[in-house]
């Protein structure tokens, strides 16, 4: 069987892979595909409804914290968190720590005034200490991106902003840890890393942070008009919320966010495990405090990597039906994605893998 280890879209459950199946040609006895079903229709908006309380079960969302089902990925939040947010004051900060984060800076600057609170640098491989931040106190929101998938970072703590709402983009880590929703203003996420297909982006949004939106922005990202219009403010994804709905079905059984945080732990561990016992063969250029649980990234031949060497590593991999084990093209190397879907015996072959690499190339 094949082993998906793709950065997005990615691996997906396979008992909702049935789910789906069986359900393709008839949902719900109405002789209909869930893709050819009104989204008016009482049937569709049980399943609409469902996922949206899915989403509040799983993190324990309190009332005043509203659930929005947006399109446009991660990336039209960029400009969709700027233009909701930035009016508060006319500016905002953004901890930019790899490639996602500082491609949402550039876009919000295009609403408003951007304060970088970092330095820029030419490779993110750590996330300096708060000691060293530039935070403004009158910024409308301070921006970070709590998971770089590109890059292979991940915040072990939530920035401390005293008071100044926070925004995160948690596509590529959300639903595999718990966290405490009352820290932050607005959290996002793409689904198609750690809780279904690519086409729609969860939105939980404050409900206070509502009512500040630039008059430029468009109904289409909106908040409080997608959250009044309960989500369908334009036809959306029936067949992808759907989709969601049933992983988040599936997290539940699985022991829900607690269980996912528990497994991410012990795959990454075994991966970094393996890196380190080679570390003259296999290498990972994050410092380790801020090594992803979703995104590991790593180098094959050395320190700064064996293109040759990574090259044969991916064919091999590829020949055992380990797939899209590819680094992002901005960083290179080898990028291992161990979201919820990924299991631990799926984690072992590839470090089985590692290990009979090493021993045909050891020196």
């Amino acid at each position: 069987m094949v082993i998906n280890f793709g950065a997005g879209p990615a691996k997906l459950p396979r008992e909702v892979f049935v789910e789906v199946q069986k359900e393709l040609l008839n949902y719900a006895n109405t002789g209909l595909s869930v893709m050819e079903i009104s989204h008016r229709s009482k049937d569709y908006m049980t399943l609409h409804d469902a996922t949206l309380q899915s989403v509040r079960d799983i993190l324990n969302l309190p009332d005043n914290y509203k659930v929005i089902l947006l399109q446009g990925g991660a990336t039209g939040m960029f400009a969709g968190v700027a233009l909701n947010l930035i009016g508060r004051t006319g500016t905002a900060d953004y901890i930019v720590t790899g490639g996602w984060s500082s491609k949402a800076a550039k876009e919000a600057a295009k609403y408003g005034k951007v304060n970088l609170v970092l330095p820029k640098v030419s490779k993110y491989t750590t996330i300096p200490g708060q000691s060293t931040w530039n935070l403004d106190p009158n910024a409308s929101y301070v921006y970070y991106c709590d998971n770089e998938t590109a890059d292979g970072t991940e915040f072990p703590f939530i920035p401390e902003t005293n008071g100044v709402p926070l925004v995160v983009d948690m596509s590529s880590n959300i639903f595999s840890r718990p966290f405490d929703i009352t820290k932050f203003g607005v959290v996002y996420a793409g689904a198609q890393k750690n809780f279904g297909p690519a086409g729609i982006t969860v939105v939980i949004v404050r409900e206070d942070l509502m009512n500040h939106a630039l008059p430029i922005t468009p109904a289409i990202l909106n908040f409080k008009e997608n959250f009044a219009a309960n989500s369908e403010y334009n036809t959306p994804p029936t067949f992808i919320i759907y989709v969601v709905g049933k992983v988040l079905e599936w997290i539940k059984r699985s022991g829900g966010i607690k269980a996912m945080y528990e497994n991410s732990i012990k795959k990454s561990k075994m991966v970094y495990d393996r890196i380190e016992k080679s570390a003259e063969f296999y290498s990972c250029p994050i410092d380790k405090p801020y090594q992803s649980r979703m995104n590991v990234v790593f180098r094959v031949g050395g320190k700064t990597g064996d293109e040759a060497l990574e090259a044969e590593f991916l064919k091999g991999a590829q020949a055992l039906k380990m797939l899209q084990l590819k680094g992002h093209r901005s960083v290179g190397g080898i990028r291992a994605s161990l979201y919820n879907a990924v299991t631990l015996e799926d984690t072992e072959t590839l470090v089985n893998y590692m290990d009979e690499f090493l021993a045909k190339h050891k020196k």
